[in-house]
């Protein structure tokens, strides 16, 4: 069964532009870093794999656990956003062991409470995409962003100019959160 547009009239949905109950977000300027990061990544060209290999200043990452490591974003929604990589090349949560999922819900936890006293953040958007079409720039390794929110923190400069303002380098915040991250 089809939809057929004789079985409806107009009041039955809404029409494009009709005010409904939902407020947007739209973040044009994302579309070429989602259409360019879709590709398939093996653990020879994962840059997550990579990461660990290097020091933690030239691939930013901010603490390291046993199974898991967190790194700031190179394309952050946010300043301060940060991803939750496990070591291992895992592209989905239930390929996870529980050791791997306990550590990541752990930095998590710990990179929120780094976030709050660096930054005095009023929110968090936290999940994990999977897969191409659930979204993920990285689909073939898991990880899990944790984005830091303040109230008014959207404003016209990225729809209109094409700008996101970032307050402070990538390098610069590595070293506050890395330098708050509690020690072992």
């Amino acid at each position: 069964m089809g939809f057929d547009s004789h079985d409806y009239t107009t009041d039955d949905f809404e029409l494009p532009g009709v005010p409904d109950a939902f407020q947007r977000l739209w973040t044009p300027h994302r579309r070429a870093y989602v259409k360019g990061g879709q590709q398939d990544y093996t653990e020879n060209t994962c840059p997550f794999c990579a990461a660990p290999t290097r020091s933690d200043e030239e691939s930013l990452i901010v603490a390291r656990g046993e199974h898991a490591f967190v790194v700031l974003n190179l394309y952050p929604y946010n300043p301060g956003h940060l991803l939750v990589c496990p070591y291992r090349h895992i592209p989905n949560y239930d390929d996870a062991t529980v050791e791997e999922t306990a550590e990541i819900a752990l930095l998590t936890q710990q990179a929120m409470g780094v976030l709050r006293e660096v930054s005095r953040v009023h929110g968090f958007n936290i999940g994990m995409n999977q897969g191409k079409i659930g979204g993920a720039g990285i689909a073939d390794h898991l990880h899990q962003h944790i984005v830091p929110r303040w109230s008014g923190d959207t404003n016209f400069l990225p729809i209109i100019a094409g700008t996101k303002t970032v307050t402070q380098t990538l390098g610069q915040i590595r070293e506050l959160v890395a330098e708050a991250w509690p020690s072992k």
